[in-house]
């Protein structure tokens, strides 16, 4: 159950962020199989960035609006990346803090058994700070859950 380099999700979905063209990128993906979308959000309010990831995710064919453990996937690997992003604590406004930031989804398998299962995977990339301009800096996280 070795994951190939090929298919390391969360490699990919950073990757997806960063390219310069990501709809060639989003191409070449789904020829493997993979699902993906990429987006912007920028907030103080966290309950904002969760919304407009899965209103990305839900328009773009990755999940299921009907499916209830579908959104509940993207929504934990969503939060798994806010953490990376917040430095552990889920919190913006409530602390005088604001984000912009670049966002893909990637869902897919990446292991060599159909059996496991698709995953899906959240990257997240941009600024972070007071809500003074350039008193912010950089920031990721990345979060992936089973579906």
């Amino acid at each position: 159950m070795a994951l190939r380099k090929d298919r390391c999700m969360g490699r990919l979905a950073i990757l997806l962020l960063f390219s310069d063209d990501s709809t060639e990128h989003l191409a070449k993906l789904e020829q493997s199989n993979w699902k993906g979308c990429t987006g912007k959000v920028g907030s103080m309010d966290s309950q904002k960035i969760v919304a407009a990831i899965e209103t990305a995710a839900k328009k773009n064919g990755i999940i299921q609006p009907n499916v209830y453990r579908e959104s509940h996937a993207l929504y934990h690997a969503i939060i798994e990346a806010l953490h990376g992003v917040t430095r552990g604590q889920v919190q913006l406004g409530s602390v005088l803090r604001t984000v912009g930031l670049s966002f893909a989804v990637l869902r897919g398998n990446p292991y060599d058994n159909e059996q496991e299962g698709d995953w899906i995977a959240v990257s997240l990339y941009g600024t972070i700070g007071a809500p003074v301009k350039g008193s912010e800096h950089e920031t990721i996280g990345l979060g992936i859950n089973h579906i």
